[in-house]
């Protein structure tokens, strides 16, 4: 790895939706790449928890919104969201959890060299909870681990999303029947031995983007491992959930990620 990895290049104040959140998007190192992600942070001093949020989506779809981020600084902690490479006048070429999980490993290096930042935990949304899950397994001190509406498997992902297989076979490189390794290595599933951080999942059951197949064959797997998973399922939801109801599961996980530091 790197050894400028997380290194930070340039930070630049950005417009905070909160009056308690400041906001920044800040240019970083990434295996020599120069990637963009916006850091969010408490305005009250003091040591804060770290939180890497890794989006979902890829290049417009999905993109990092202030609101969010803001929205779980609020709740005590210092939120970095990468990017991605290749997103919003970052280097390089996103590709869907292979070479760009580099820009979540640098960014978790990136939150552990602030200095009001304490213990790291990860939350993936959507495509991020493969980024989040891959994150776990390289860094052992990442004290817990969430995945919301995650995707687990990404050959599953290709067979459920018919209008997403010409974006994968074109950055994947093509199919998981002509090219099962590039999937496999895609697909934390098969590395979960190596995983320390207890993990929670949270999904839709009505979930069409990332069917809870996804989160059924992670908790399976997890639970076969002997590993520590708490799920959250909800049968009226899908990918979205109401405002109300995230607004709540916001306040619920990121208890549950504090109450997993006194383990």
């Amino acid at each position: 790895m790197d050894k400028q990895n997380g290194k930070i290049i340039e930070i630049y104040r950005f417009p905070s939706p909160n009056p308690n959140v400041e906001l920044s998007e800040i240019t970083y190192f990434s295996n020599g790449l120069r990637v963009k992600g916006m850091l969010a942070e408490p305005k009250i001093k003091g040591n804060y928890d770290g939180f890497l949020y890794l989006r979902g989506g890829i290049k417009n779809v999905g993109k990092v919104r202030p609101a969010r981020i803001a929205q779980f600084a609020s709740e005590g902690f210092i939120v970095f969201a990468p990017y991605y490479r290749g997103n919003q006048g970052g280097e390089g070429n996103e590709d869907f959890g292979g070479e760009d999980r580099e820009d979540a490993f640098a960014a978790f290096k990136l939150l552990k060299s602030l200095p009001r930042v304490g213990y790291i935990h990860v939350f993936g949304f959507s495509r991020g909870g493969v980024m989040a899950l891959m994150t776990g397994l390289q860094f052992s001190e990442a004290v817990s681990i969430v995945t919301w509406g995650g995707v687990s498997d990404m050959s599953l992902t290709y067979e459920e999303r018919k209008d997403l297989r010409k974006m994968m076979k074109r950055v994947i490189g093509g199919t998981p029947g002509k090219y099962p390794d590039r999937y496999e290595e895609r697909t934390p599933l098969y590395e979960l031995e190596k995983l320390v951080a207890p993990v929670l999942i949270i999904h839709g059951v009505n979930d069409q983007n990332v069917s809870v197949e996804h989160a059924y064959r992670l908790e399976r797997r997890l639970k076969m491992l002997n590993k520590q998973v708490e799920c959250w399922y909800f049968n009226d939801f899908t990918h979205y959930f109401p405002p109300v109801v995230n607004r709540k599961i916001v306040k619920d996980l990121t208890k549950w990620m504090k109450c997993q530091i006194k383990r």
